[in-house]
C-alpha cells in the first residue's frame, strides 16, 4: 500500500480501522494521523502483539479508499 496515500486520505479510512482494532481511540487515530510506524506501534501496544504481528496486520488490512 502506498501509505502516502492512506496518510491523504486518512479521515476517509480511520473509522475503517476503528472498526477493525477497536480498542484504539479516536484521540490516538487522530494522533497516528496516517503514519505506518505509528500505528503499527500502537496496534502492537495495545493488543500486546509482537511487532511483526501487528505490522502484519496493518500491511494485510484492507486500504481500499472508497470514493
Amino acid at each position: 500500500m502506498n501509505w502516502d496515500v492512506v496518510k491523504g486520505q486518512w479521515h476517509q479510512v480511520k473509522g475503517s480501522v476503528k472498526a477493525q482494532w477497536g480498542r484504539l481511540t479516536d484521540d490516538e487515530l487522530e494522533q497516528v494521523a496516517g503514519e505506518h510506524e505509528k500505528l503499527v506501534g500502537l496496534i502492537q501496544e495495545r493488543y500486546g502483539l509482537a511487532r511483526d504481528e501487528a505490522e502484519r496486520q496493518v500491511d494485510n488490512f484492507n486500504w481500499t479508499i472508497k470514493h
